[in-house]
């Protein structure tokens, strides 16, 4: 069923308030945190949903050039998928395995954000904090607020545009986050709280701002405001010192210009080990897929909270101008239709987790070429999330009623026009087979 952007954005919201008010009875007196996640089918998704979906994934790895993929995805009245796809390299043998482990690039900002409302429910600092309080060097940021940084809305510019090349090119470079900042702070600003604006030297001096306020590294809050509580064993944001994305990584890579014009799709250039702090606060965090999926069931239903309010995602913004009423950002993240979630990059890795809060239907996907950027990933995202939304009951379960504002075939189209690699034409059913003489 597809339902209205009007009906779905206040179902979201109401959903998103509702329960939050369950939550309370998921913190103890302490601040400690209880989530069991939503009630799943345990069994596959059915076999025709799994084929379309496989084809999006590797009709997506196509596009951006990836050799490799994981995937999951959760229909709680249905069942899952979850699967790695292709090889660590290009004509490689190694098999992708759906327990290796991944940078998961912009999801990191709903993880600071995460970070944020945590010390504000302890009253280790407040929302409405400015910025300059706790960073130096800033005091043009005056007007600006912790929770205007979370929102994107602090009015500030980004900085992958300038040092995006740098950081592929030295990947174990330990960054500065002030330094990485800066870059987006030299860019044209507007004025804080109007709208929304992608801003990841926001998220970066987030995350000093709140070293300074709890006297405790970021890889620190992250792990006792996040992982720990969710049970979260393979989710970190690692130090500076170069390294992969954790024991079993899946290979991560870039592509470098071809002189014809284009990508040099055949040659990927590896760039697994690498310094976190490209990312920090904004996209340094790594993962699993199975992780990334509790991950983003519990920030749907905000289940990390310890007091209903403020509610975290009840003033979102378009995500750009003349956006559609489905899509809206706050709180580190988007709100798709009734989903709530993140997409991004990082060095190698473009991913994408995004969760219903009302059914706990959840879609996590990650392909290991980056090249291709987040608008790829986010439209892979959505085309599956629009197909295993439509995925039967399984026997003795009821299919809730659930729709997305948009088809798969509108976020295919999609990943075909931003496509950086040659994706090859289906096959022609009418052509003979190998061995089969044509007639005439």
């Amino acid at each position: 069923m597809q339902v209205t952007a009007k009906q779905r954005m206040r179902a979201a919201v109401v959903g998103v308030a509702a329960l939050a008010l369950v939550l309370t009875g998921c913190a103890g007196a302490s601040g400690s945190i209880s989530y069991a996640g939503p009630a799943q089918v345990d069994g596959a998704l059915p076999q025709e949903t799994q084929a379309q979906l496989n084809d999006a994934v590797t009709h997506a790895m196509a596009a951006s050039g990836a050799s490799g993929a994981i995937v999951g995805v959760w229909a709680p009245w249905s069942g899952s998928w979850v699967t790695g796809l292709g090889t660590q390299t290009v004509d490689g043998a190694t098999a992708v395995d759906a327990e290796m482990s991944f940078r998961v690039g912009d999801v990191t900002r709903l993880m600071t954000c995460d970070v944020l409302y945590a010390l504000a429910d302890r009253d280790i600092l407040e929302l409405d904090d400015p910025v300059t309080k706790y960073v130096s060097g800033v005091a043009d940021l005056s007007s600006v607020t912790l929770v205007h940084l979370c929102n994107g809305t602090g009015g500030l510019g980004s900085s992958a545009a300038v040092v995006g090349p740098s950081m592929l090119n030295t990947p174990n470079r330990a960054w500065n986050p002030k330094e990485l900042a800066s870059f987006g702070l030299e860019r044209s600003r507007l004025a804080p709280g109007l709208q929304y604006q992608e801003s990841d030297a926001g998220y970066l001096l987030l995350g000093l701002a709140m070293e300074r306020a709890s006297g405790k590294k970021m890889e620190e809050l992250i792990d006792e405001y996040v992982a720990e509580p969710l049970d979260l064993d393979s989710t970190k944001l690692p130090g500076s010192a170069p390294g992969t994305p954790g024991d079993a990584p899946l290979n991560g890579h870039f592509l470098l210009p071809a002189e014809e014009g284009g990508m040099n799709c055949a040659a990927p250039v590896d760039i697994t080990t690498s310094s976190a702090s490209a990312g920090f606060s904004n996209a340094g965090a790594v993962s699993t897929i199975t992780d990334l999926g509790r991950y983003a069931q519990a920030e749907a239903v905000q289940a990390l909270r310890i007091r209903e309010k403020p509610q975290r995602y009840a003033e979102a913004m378009p995500a750009y101008a003349d956006a559609p009423s489905w899509l809206q950002a706050t709180g580190g993240g988007f709100m798709v239709g009734s989903m709530i979630g993140q997409h991004g990059w990082a060095p190698g890795y473009l991913t994408a987790a995004y969760s219903d809060p009302t059914t706990g239907f959840t879609v996590a996907v990650v392909l290991n070429n980056s090249a291709a950027g987040k608008d790829l990933i986010a439209a892979l995202a959505w085309e599956l999330a629009a197909i295993a939304s439509k995925a039967p009951a399984a026997a003795g379960q009821t299919a809730p009623e659930f729709g997305l504002p948009f088809t798969a075939e509108q976020y295919r189209e999609q990943v075909t026009a931003l496509a950086v690699c040659p994706i090859a034409p289906p096959a022609d059913e009418t052509a003979p087979v190998e061995g089969e003489e044509e007639e005439g």
